[in-house]
């Protein structure tokens, strides 16, 4: 519950907290903001400083350790201060628990032979379990008519650029195979990688998507076959361009679905409704288990979204009703969908217009269905995440892999269940 209720409206930082936290894992916006207010209204600069995640353990209800993403808000009643020299969360005051920051990764010091540093090509996330990609910063859903309502990839890129952080709209693979050459060489905690980037509706340097995306996958596979379980996050494509991912060495497929509602689809996300259509895209992602098998086509949806104004739900039973429908459609095919705890961004149409998010108890009603969903269905852990359980999961953007039993027939153990006991400062 606090690690949703942090994700869904952020968290602040004393002045002693951001200078304890800048010796730490910072920030990479490693494809959206994830903040509830623009880097310009950050009286602390607090973008260059803030860790990429917090570790939460001990406190008055003696949590076990959960990694949460950090999502700046300035005004959050959450706050990270420094109390006997030590980090803490509280809230208004009241101190909930501990707070570590994730360490600095060797390869995080070190430049690529053009002189850009690894953590602007291939930053890791989820403490240091996932390799991200973001090897296409900008989509071409553009304007008010196409983009997704709720997605800041575009406005980010401006205010990243804008603010001087290095930011490489394309990245080539040549870069890629040298940030992981890097990584594989001084890192074991890293076990999956993810290429994702905007979408492509039309061509990029002449490719459709499944063109431009698989060439990366396939080279990342010849140099280091096996090192990582890899991960494909693009449109939902026909069989035929999904089948190349799959032939570049691509193991998961995530052909993201963003919300179920057939109404509101049509609304939040624009583009991909004219450009595909609701029922395609589905027929689309149920197609992809004949290819990679359903346990490894893993969509996403945006949690809470089903909330927003003016066009969302107006309650939680309706909004929970609805996405229950949904989930209980893919997991009935064995397809078992993720999610991400919407982050009210500002510089979004859905973030101007519902500021404060979906309520936590919407957050919560939606991990009970969840779980109790895949229960149902007696699905496999997803895998590609790690461990799950409450103490193990890594996945840091919404709380699906905390809930699951620890039974886990995941790939790899995650750097939770790698460093209990280790003071990771």
């Amino acid at each position: 519950m606090f690690k949703e209720d942090l994700l869904r409206g952020g968290v602040a930082f004393s002045p002693e907290a951001l200078q304890l936290a800048a010796q730490f894992k910072n920030k990479a916006y490693f494809i959206f903001s994830f903040d509830l207010v623009p880097l310009s209204d950050m009286a602390q600069q607090e973008h260059w400083r803030a860790p990429e995640e917090l570790w939460l353990e001990g406190g008055p209800w003696r949590f076990r350790p959960t990694i949460v993403s950090v999502r700046l808000q300035p005004a959050s009643p959450y706050r990270v201060e420094v109390v006997d020299g030590k980090a803490v969360l509280q809230l208004e005051g009241e101190t909930i628990c501990e707070v570590r920051f994730p360490p600095v990764p060797e390869y995080y010091t070190r430049t690529l032979s053009n002189g850009k540093r690894v953590i602007e090509i291939a930053p890791t996330i989820e403490w240091g379990y996932l390799v991200y990609l973001t090897v296409f910063r900008i989509c071409q859903y553009f304007g008010q008519q196409e983009e997704c309502q709720f997605c800041d990839i575009n406005e980010n890129y401006r205010q990243q650029t804008k603010a001087g952080r290095p930011y490489t709209g394309v990245k080539s693979v040549e870069e890629i195979l040298e940030a992981l050459e890097i990584i594989a060489a001084t890192d074991s905690v890293s076990h999956a990688y993810t290429i994702t980037g905007g979408s492509i509706t039309s061509n990029l340097k002449g490719q459709l998507e499944a063109d431009f995306y698989a060439p990366y996958a396939a080279a990342i596979e010849s140099k280091f076959p096996g090192r990582w379980i890899s991960k494909m996050v693009a449109q939902a494509l026909p069989l035929e361009q999904a089948r190349k991912f799959k032939e570049a060495g691509v193991r998961i497929y995530h052909p993201n679905y963003e919300i179920w509602d057939e109404r509101l689809f049509g609304i939040i996300c624009p583009g991909k409704s004219r450009y595909v259509g609701r029922s395609e895209w589905h027929r689309r992602i149920l197609d992809a288990a004949a290819i990679f098998g359903a346990s490894h086509v893993i969509p996403n949806f945006v949690a809470g979204i089903e909330m927003s104004h003016p066009h969302g739900f107006a309650t939680v039973e309706e909004a929970i009703r609805s996405t229950g429908e949904g989930l209980d459609f893919f997991m009935s095919h064995g397809v078992c969908p993720r999610f991400t705890t919407w982050c009210p961004e500002p510089l979004t149409t859905l973030g101007r217009a519902t500021p404060q998010g979906a309520p936590l108890e919407y957050h919560v009603r939606l991990l009970e269905t969840w779980r109790d969903t895949h229960a149902k269905y007696g699905l496999p852990v997803p895998p590609g995440y790690g461990d799950p359980g409450i103490g193990r999961a890594v996945f840091s953007v919404s709380s699906f892999m905390d809930v699951l039993n620890h039974t886990s027939n995941s790939a790899a153990a995650s750097p939770v269940a790698a460093t209990q006991g280790v003071n990771n400062r």
